[in-house]
């Protein structure tokens, strides 16, 4: 196992819940620890950016204009394995199928307000983390 670091968004529909706090604990609870954290409203530029790699997929649109609708909170976690445990952690995609006890089990509306996201491999954190962070805010 090597100490890795993964990007997450609670996303619009958790914030507007009030799950934050809640979320982030979980996170903590299970070993991984904050070393950024920023919450924003992201624009629908950012958001079309951020998710340019589904352009050409029938959601996009949706899905940015949601990921721009209200704020998020922007998170890089730190720990052991960390891509892998943010995803165990977070559970399917689509609440439905989700293990028990994940947080979109916990806390998701649907499939596509699932109230988090989390890098799917080092590559892809290292660069969402990019796209949002500058290396001096990693603490």
């Amino acid at each position: 196992m090597a100490v890795q670091q993964t990007f997450s968004i609670i996303k619009p529909d958790a914030t507007e819940r009030n799950l934050v706090g809640k979320i982030i604990a979980r996170f903590e609870e299970e070993g991984l620890r904050v070393v950024a954290i920023r919450k924003t409203q992201l624009s629908l530029r950012e958001a079309e950016g951020f998710y340019a790699v589904h352009r050409e997929r029938k959601f996009f649109g949706e899905l940015c204009a949601y990921m721009a609708s209200s704020p998020c909170v922007l998170l890089v976690l730190e720990g052991e394995d960390a891509v892998l445990r943010n995803r165990e952690i977070m559970g399917a995609t689509d609440p439905a199928d989700a293990a028990p006890n994940t947080l979109r089990a916990l806390y998701a509306l649907d499939k596509g307000r699932n109230s988090v996201h989390g890098s799917d491999s080092p590559e892809n954190a290292a660069i969402e983390i990019a796209y949002f962070f500058r290396g001096t805010e990693l603490h």
